[in-house]
């Protein structure tokens, strides 16, 4: 009978994998850049101004693929990579701060199509929404309460600021369950990008990929979605159905 139920295959199979016997979803965990708002194109912009400015070899799309981490994580992953040694501390934040004025200077971002659509569904269905972003671009955080009223409290928001490890480690999300008082079976994360994916799914949650920029649907399947939509338009109006899905297939253990 499971199996006549939209996303029955993808549930079970993630149930499966993570010996679950079902997902109830009471908390959303859901990223900030690329996937509420429509951010990557600048910050990719400003990240490849800042590397290429210290005359380190790099392309604008590889930015892409580093979404979720910190700011200090990317710095020193490319410090790595081309100096064979991290940042100083002082340095690495330092130019950060460079990158988030490159940011402010690129015209403002706008939110995601459909992903106001998608919060306001998850409010109306009760769960709790909580923010978990690799960033501590202010000039974003700041607009949340102005483009999402009423959708993220101002304790329920995990930010660069506040983590020690970003994606694709699983603390954001650990954290963000631990503030929405949740177990790993009583989440769905909503990401865009593949680091966050796996931190997502190595957390335990129910992890959902939405495309929204060049990254194809198989890197965001590879890095653990238990299901990818194509757009969050797709994905807020496939989102009610989805969520009941959830609360209808369960899996007996073998």
């Amino acid at each position: 009978m499971n199996l006549h139920i939209p996303y029955a295959t993808d549930i079970l199979r993630f149930l499966h994998r993570h010996h679950y016997t079902s997902v109830v979803p009471k908390a959303a965990l859901i990223d900030m850049d690329g996937t509420l708002y429509d951010s990557m194109k600048n910050h990719t912009a400003a990240w490849y101004r800042l590397i290429s400015e210290l005359g380190i070899p790099c392309t604008r799309e590889e930015f892409y693929l580093y979404e979720g981490r910190t700011g200090t994580a990317t710095i020193n992953l490319l410090f790595n990579r081309h100096l064979g040694h991290e940042a100083d501390p002082e340095e690495a934040l330092r130019l950060y701060k460079r990158k988030t004025e490159y940011f402010a200077e690129l015209p403002r971002v706008e939110p995601m199509a459909g992903a106001q659509e998608m919060t306001r569904i998850l409010r109306d269905a009760g769960i709790t929404r909580v923010l978990v972003t690799g960033s501590g671009q202010s000039s974003v955080i700041s607009r949340l309460n102005e483009d999402y009223p009423g959708i993220f409290a101002d304790d329920l928001r995990v930010t660069s600021h506040n983590v020690t490890h970003g994606k694709p480690h699983p603390e954001p999300f650990i954290k963000a369950m631990q503030m929405a008082r949740v177990s790993p079976s009583q989440c769905i994360v909503v990401e865009n990008a593949p680091l966050g994916v796996e931190a997502g799914d190595r957390a335990g949650a129910f992890t959902i990929g939405v495309t929204t920029g060049p990254i194809p649907p198989a890197a965001l399947e590879e890095a653990g979605a238990a299901v990818v939509f194509p757009s969050m338009p797709a994905f807020a109006q496939a989102l009610p159905t989805l969520l009941l899905s959830l609360l209808t297939v369960h899996d007996i253990p073998s």
